[in-house]
């Protein structure tokens, strides 16, 4: 396994979040959902991508060293791993988002509606890919959510997908671990009273 690694704030301290530069604590994925199995975010996953997500000032971030089994060809990542990189971040994004708009101190199950993305270049995997991913329209059970992929300091690729809170009875309702419930947020000085 390589090292991954993100940035991100807004949430509890130790919860997907850091001010800007650092690149420590629990992600998103971490803390909400620590026994997910999912190939591109689960950390209980260990065959997976292992992306780490966080929030800052809005958005949901997170920055990922790729590897060369995951090369379409040397020196540039495969362009189904890039979506598999958006695909999950921008899951997190709206998962998290939906949570908050609920009032709710766990994520909800989420899947994927719909979603496209545009491969602008090859993206280089000789450094680090940087992930940034903000919700543009929330619902009461769906978020949309635009998002980019750059590296080497250029965008590779664009995406904007529609993403769903499932219910009981879906086969995905459980998804997020391997018990049958979500993590819940801890409390924090940002969410008290809410």
């Amino acid at each position: 396994m390589n090292e991954r690694t993100a940035s991100g704030e807004g949430a509890a301290p130790g919860v997907g979040e850091a001010s800007a530069g650092e690149l420590r604590g629990s992600s998103l994925q971490e803390a909400l959902a620590p026994e997910s199995v999912c190939f591109g975010c689960g950390p209980a996953n260990p065959d997976g991508l292992h992306l780490r997500s966080f929030e800052r000032s809005g958005e949901v971030v997170a920055e990922w060293r790729p590897e060369p089994r995951y090369e379409a060809f040397p020196g540039a990542l495969n362009g189904g791993i890039v979506g598999a990189l958006l695909d999950c971040h921008s899951n997190w994004a709206a998962a998290v988002a939906l949570m908050r708009q609920a009032g709710e101190d766990a994520v909800p199950a989420t899947v994927t509606a719909s979603y496209e993305v545009r491969l602008i270049r090859p993206t280089p995997t000789a450094g680090p890919v940087s992930l940034r991913a903000r919700v543009v329209d929330l619902r009461d059970d769906r978020a949309t959510v635009e998002s980019t992929l750059e590296a080497g300091g250029q965008r590779c690729a664009t995406f904007r997908g529609t993403f769903v809170a499932v219910r009981p009875g879906h086969p995905a309702f459980h998804r997020w671990d391997r018990t049958g419930s979500a993590r819940r947020v801890p409390p924090g000085p940002d969410r008290a009273g809410r």
